[in-house]
């Protein structure tokens, strides 16, 4: 006879074991038809699954996280089997949720074509319609490498295999589609109502350029027909502001195939890196921050001491010389380390803390290369802090306040925080992780930050902050991290002479805001669509002419803003006026000044905007008063152009 616990503190007595469903049942039909799985004593369950003692169960529906979650994932098996249904031959892999969808990734012997997609969608709506019921069955893995050899689906063998020996392994069921699958997964196909295919691509098996590619299919799933709408726009949006298209427009960088992974930055793209480093070096220095520079190129055998190479030696680029293996670094905290062991420290010296624009390298795999979002060479905005136990919770406290300035002045107040806890494969004892992350939860706590956990995602040298920024179109963004470590510096030999003149291992906190220079700088060409504000502009002023006989004046107004330390540049071309001015609009330049007889007879300027405000005559000092204003302010108004 168990008793139900509901969130609501509500229990219900049964006489005998009964599902989530009936749970729901038992509390509503309304209620039963918009349960799609249920979280029994805080684990994720079918509704089918059966409750044979007391538990707290809260009913999953889509209006949950928790409920898109499985109604995208039961969508990735829906198309999994239409596309059988329609193309036999096709091998299914893996077909996992994402951020706002899902995708399958199939082998198949040619590229799916748009009026396949239109098939394929076609195919899932008649699937839906049929509602057929899902089922869940356990197997053993002998008997599940049996069941998919049997059928020829040799990705689904390959995957069982890699599996660690003690996995339990389950079988998802409807109609005659069977899946490989932890699941939960909906009732029925008929759950699956609202969803669309958006996209199809490559995509090498295992994200492996040495290995077959495979064609993946995208789409998205909702609770509602409003919600998914909503989302299409969005979508439609973010292809407008996709920073690929904009950079090449705008002249902001290239990529090309000799340098895989690495940015080629023009002068417009290099503006924008420089004046987010300055702000970067201008906030560190103040935070009593020192600025270093470590090596590119390290021996191997300090990797082994810190740990990483363990860890994070398949995407370590190795070279070697004079029998001598090196790393490139892939990132900048062992080299901190050296520069902190070098002479004497003492408690007096803490907390230490060391900044670097560090340049780092991974090996990306060739399939997941994804513009400045996803790149083998980056520069990120490394910091550490050496400090004591007791100081950890102001250095936190401290970062969290620098971060979240930071993210305001470049325009982004929505954040997200999480703290990501101890994973499986990691070092330093349990006491030592429990330490670290009480720190960064009271350091949160003390500054009034609420935040989520993310249970088992923290580095393998200690938990972490992670922020989570949300642009203009409410994509979450992860950019900055804190994180403390207990174990690094013991690895590597850090120490400091505490007051009673014994030596001490010093805490090392690892941060940085932005993370890569090269996605933060991506993150803002497509929140801002370009139209950056004027003091990240890359061009902040352009002088134009009506005619070649104002040449000279332009000159001079040019050569005035740019000893006042703008970013200005003339137009002198023998076009129409009109016509640089829509050029020059569309290069989202924030501020034009056209110049013609009136203007050099009573040497002014005339003021336009890129949002296409006329601000009238003005003269060059009040022109450039107005524009310091706008940078020292940070200020987006009048520059920014206002999307639907």
């Amino acid at each position: 006879m168990p008793d139900i616990t509901l969130p609501d503190g509500t229990i219900k007595s049964f006489k005998q074991a009964v599902s989530v469903m009936d749970v729901a049942q038992s509390i509503g039909p309304g209620l039963a038809k918009a349960t799609l799985a249920g979280k029994c004593d805080g684990e994720l369950v079918d509704a089918a699954a059966m409750i044979k003692q007391n538990a707290a169960v809260t009913l999953i529906t889509a209006k949950d996280t928790a409920g898109l979650d499985i109604l995208r994932h039961s969508c990735a098996h829906l198309l999994a089997q239409a596309v059988k249904q329609l193309f036999p031959s096709a091998q299914v892999t893996i077909g996992p949720v994402i951020e706002d969808g899902f995708y399958y990734d199939f082998a198949f012997g040619r590229p799916f074509t748009p009026e396949d997609l239109a098939a394929i969608e076609k195919r899932m709506a008649e699937i839906v319609n049929d509602n057929l019921s899902i089922s869940r069955k356990v197997l053993t893995r002998e008997e599940a490498i049996d069941y998919f050899s049997s059928i020829g689906e040799h990705y689904k063998v390959k995957i069982i295999q890699d599996l660690p020996e003690d996995e339990i392994l389950t079988l998802y069921t409807q109609g005659e589609f069977t899946d490989l699958c932890r699941g939960p997964h909906v009732p029925s196909t008929g759950s699956l109502k609202v969803f669309k295919l958006t996209k199809v691509s490559g995509a090498y098996w295992r994200g492996d350029s040495n290995n077959e590619m495979l064609q993946r299919i995208y789409g998205t799933a909702w609770g509602d027909k409003k919600a998914l709408k909503a989302y299409l726009t969005r979508l439609e949006e973010a292809e407008k502001r996709d920073h690929r298209k904009l950079a090449k427009q705008l002249n902001l960088y290239h990529m090309q195939e000799e340098a895989p992974g690495m940015v080629f930055w023009h002068e417009a793209g290099w503006a924008i890196w420089q004046t987010i480093e300055t702000y970067i070096r201008d906030m560190t220095h103040k935070a009593g921050y020192e600025e270093i520079k470590t090596p590119q190129l390290i021996d191997v055998s300090l990797w082994e001491k810190s740990g990483h190479k363990a860890k994070f030696s398949d995407e370590m680029f190795l070279t070697a010389t004079e029998s001598r293996e090196f790393a490139i670094k892939p990132m900048s905290c062992p080299g901190h380390i050296q520069v902190f062991n070098q002479g004497l420290r003492s408690y007096r010296d803490l907390p230490t803390r060391f900044a670097e624009f560090g340049s780092c390298h991974r090996c990306e795999p060739s399939g997941a290369l994804h513009g400045l979002m996803r790149v083998r060479g980056f520069v990120q905005d490394d910091g550490h802090i050496f400090c004591t136990e007791s100081q950890i919770q102001q250095e936190v406290a401290d970062f969290m306040d620098q971060a979240y300035k930071l993210y305001a002045d470049f325009g982004f107040h929505s954040l997200d925080i999480k703290v990501a806890t101890r994973p499986d494969n990691r070092i330093g004892s349990d006491a030592v992780w429990d330490k670290a992350e009480k720190a960064l939860a009271e350091a949160l706590k003390s500054k009034d930050i609420p935040f989520d956990y993310l249970p088992g995602e923290g580095a393998f040298y200690g938990p972490k902050i992670e922020i989570h920024l949300r642009d203009c179109l409410g994509r979450a963004w992860q950019c900055g991290t804190i994180q403390v470590d207990f174990a690094m510096p013991e690895r590597l030999g850090a120490t400091y002479v505490a007051e009673d003149n014994s030596k001490h291992i010093p805490v090392m906190i690892h941060r940085a805001i932005i993370g890569s220079m090269e996605r933060f700088i991506g993150i803002l060409i497509e929140h801002y669509a370009g139209f950056f504000p004027v003091w990240l502009a890359p061009i902040q002023v352009m002088v134009m002419g009506i005619s070649d006989k104002h040449i000279d004046y332009v000159k001079k107004v040019t050569d005035y803003l740019q000893k006042n330390g703008f970013r200005a540049k003339s137009d002198l071309r023998n076009e129409k006026i009109g016509y640089k001015i829509r050029e020059h609009t569309l290069n989202r330049v924030p501020y034009q000044l056209v110049v013609g007889d009136r203007e050099v007879a009573d040497q002014l300027v005339s003021v336009r905007t890129c949002k296409g405000q006329d601000l009238g005559q003005m003269t060059q000092d009040d022109f450039a008063c107005l524009v310091n204003d706008k940078i020292q302010q940070r200020a987006l108004s009048d520059t920014i152009v206002e999307e639907e």
